[in-house]
């Protein structure tokens, strides 16, 4: 039996990437890429000639079987994500339950994510805290924040350029202009930076600065009891 490899890749830095995680995609028969051109650059730059093809949000279903065939055969094969650890807000969830389901082995190796080091870093309580990812683009939105209003746990949601004003205005009228808020771009990258203050405040900070790169906002939780 093959066994499925599941491979974080760095956010940013290359430097980030570990010795397992390299020699693993050097020793695997076959990498699975969300984007085999993001992925091209990784392997190129540490001299993994494995073979791969793409697996992502639109073909996942079609691969499956196709993927357990090989397991099935004694092939061993990884997969990543253009960054950060496959199944986390990335293509994944739906491999694993297949995997899973017919008793192949499943190895996760450690590595990196972006909301650890933007929750550790935002001075806000990471003791206990939530991840949300990415909020639904339209429909369920508003529910969602509405069930979040008295959590009194750390939030951590991922967000992109074009839709941080949207997020932050509606963070301000759901949780209050005054809620304490971190928000990270970028991260491990020549231009990391972190915004740390009110809702309010970060609301005008980013009209003044357009956003740029990808973001993790970490929000304060509920003080109310």
């Amino acid at each position: 039996m093959g066994e499925l490899f599941l491979v974080p890749t760095p956010i940013g830095n290359l430097g980030d990437i570990t010795y397992r995680a390299v020699t693993t995609l050097n020793e695997v028969d076959l990498i699975l890429a969300e984007d085999t051109r993001t992925s091209s650059k990784l392997l190129k730059h540490f001299q993994i000639t494995t073979p791969m093809v793409s697996f992502h949000a639109h073909n996942e279903h079609h691969r499956l079987k196709e993927v357990c065939s090989k397991l099935s055969i004694g092939q061993n094969i990884a997969l990543i994500s253009d960054a950060g650890t496959p199944g986390v807000s990335d293509p994944g969830f739906l491999l694993v339950r297949e995997v899973l389901s017919l008793n192949f082995k499943i190895t996760c190796l450690p590595g990196a994510t972006a909301l650890i080091p933007a929750l550790v870093q935002s001075g806000l309580p990471c003791d206990r805290f939530i991840f949300e990812g990415f909020l639904p683009p339209k429909k369920g939105r508003n529910k969602r924040l509405q069930n979040l209003i008295h959590e009194s746990r750390t939030l951590i949601f991922y967000e992109s350029p074009h839709k941080l004003m949207k997020t932050l205005k509606q963070f301000a009228e759901s949780f209050g202009g005054d809620r304490r808020i971190s928000i990270s771009r970028e991260l491990s990258k020549m231009y990391e930076e972190t915004f740390r203050g009110t809702l309010e405040e970060a609301v005008k900070y980013f009209e003044i600065h357009p956003p740029k790169g990808e973001f993790v906002i970490c929000v304060a939780g509920s003080q109310n009891k």
